[in-house]
């Protein structure tokens, strides 16, 4: 079994460690480390997070795809899985509304002060270990079922990697710029 910890080096280590901290900062000063600004969002009230979640998407497209074009990076593209993402999401989604934080906003509300993230953390935590145990059971008879593959928007239309992430990149800033304003509900 691959082990991170014994396969990267310290200077890896510090990188991931440095980046969590900026991702974590970004997280806060977007307002999406807020309790009320992810309720929000539920009620269609606040919509924050769908501004900072869109505008990551398309940054990263452009990203991603910058760095796999000009300098090689390999991209690790995951099999589509249709039965296992949506029930996957499912859970994720009743998690999230349950608790009103997603893992990455919950570490962040707590590095911003609230004490109620930490039992989401921790119910984080134990939801992974009984998927742990669970996992063979579910890899036998759930992780097969609909598996389209590792396909991407590219390979579906056939378009270039260029005109892709162009129309994604223009239907995302064409929905954020019809996108009600409405800012933070309220702070915790």
């Amino acid at each position: 079994m691959f082990n991170y910890f014994t396969t990267a080096s310290p200077g890896m280590l510090l990188m991931g460690l440095l980046t969590g901290i900026v991702f974590g900062f970004l997280l806060q000063r977007g307002g999406v480390t807020r309790y009320r600004v992810i309720v929000g969002q539920f009620l269609w009230k606040d919509h924050t997070v769908l501004k900072v979640m869109l505008t990551a998407v398309a940054v990263g497209a452009i990203g991603i795809w910058a760095l796999h074009g000009l300098y090689g990076v390999p991209l690790h593209i995951k099999a589509s899985k249709l039965a296992a993402n949506a029930i996957g999401g499912i859970i994720f989604g009743v998690g999230m509304a349950l608790l009103g934080y997603c893992p990455g906003t919950g570490v962040g509300a707590i590095g911003d002060g609230s004490r109620h993230a930490i039992y989401g953390i921790l119910g984080m935590f134990a939801g992974a270990a009984i998927y742990a145990e669970i996992y063979p059971y579910i890899q036998d008879n759930l992780l097969q079922t609909a598996d389209l593959g590792k396909i991407t928007w590219i390979d579906l239309t056939g378009l270039s990697v260029a005109m892709t992430v162009g129309i994604v990149v223009l239907l995302i800033a064409g929905f954020l710029y019809y996108l009600p304003t409405g800012g933070p509900t309220q702070t915790d």
